[in-house]
């Protein structure tokens, strides 16, 4: 069970123990703990899946995610849909995108990442974490972008979308999935983004 949800972990995740305590929250109902529902994106199968614990619940097909593809997220406007762990950390139902589902990025790993790369400033390193530890929202106007998260077309063409990734980052659905997926979707949400 453990060698089957860790593949859901990987290097993004920071290690084995962060690959332990996803794959404790996967795998939480089968031990009487963690129903709460969470999110699976697979940028590979172009998908969104509705998941508790192990189980699937609701599989959204055809999703849209960033020009640059899902892979790890280097800087602002490359385009790229970050991969890892992510919390929903605030909404938007006045989006031009018709729904916002933002995410807590740039999370702390990818904000030492940066900060040992040199993209990101002490400064700007020092602002994501003293925001994570408050928590709040991490600033989005970093090196490393923001403003990321799961969000509808509002009035974009839907044969654009259906036809190949267009956002620059974030993870597209048709406004009727987006509506659908409001239902299991809070403040506080799980989120974890894979290629």
């Amino acid at each position: 069970m453990i060698k089957n949800c860790c593949r859901y972990a990987g290097p993004w995740l920071g290690g084995w123990i962060a690959a332990a305590l996803l794959c404790l929250a996967i795998t939480g109902p089968a031990l009487g703990f963690g129903v709460e529902p969470w999110i699976l994106v697979d940028g590979g199968a172009a998908e969104l899946r509705v998941m508790r614990g192990r189980d699937t619940i609701e599989i959204l097909p055809n999703i849209s995610v960033g020009r640059g593809g899902v892979g790890y997220k280097a800087r602002q406007g490359d385009e790229v849909t970050p991969t890892g762990s992510f919390r929903v950390a605030w909404v938007n139902r006045d989006s031009p995108y018709h729904l916002f589902f933002g995410f807590d990025y740039p999370t702390r790993l990818y904000a030492e990442r940066a900060r040992h790369r040199k993209v990101l400033s002490d400064a700007e390193y020092r602002r994501i974490v003293d925001a994570l530890e408050r928590g709040e929202i991490p600033p989005q106007d970093t090196s490393l972008g923001g403003r990321l998260g799961i969000h509808g077309l509002g009035t974009g063409n839907a044969k654009i979308h259906a036809a190949f990734n267009w956002t620059s980052g974030c993870i597209a659905l048709t406004n009727e999935q987006v509506d659908r997926l409001a239902k299991w979707v809070r403040i506080g949400t799980l989120v974890v983004v894979t290629h």
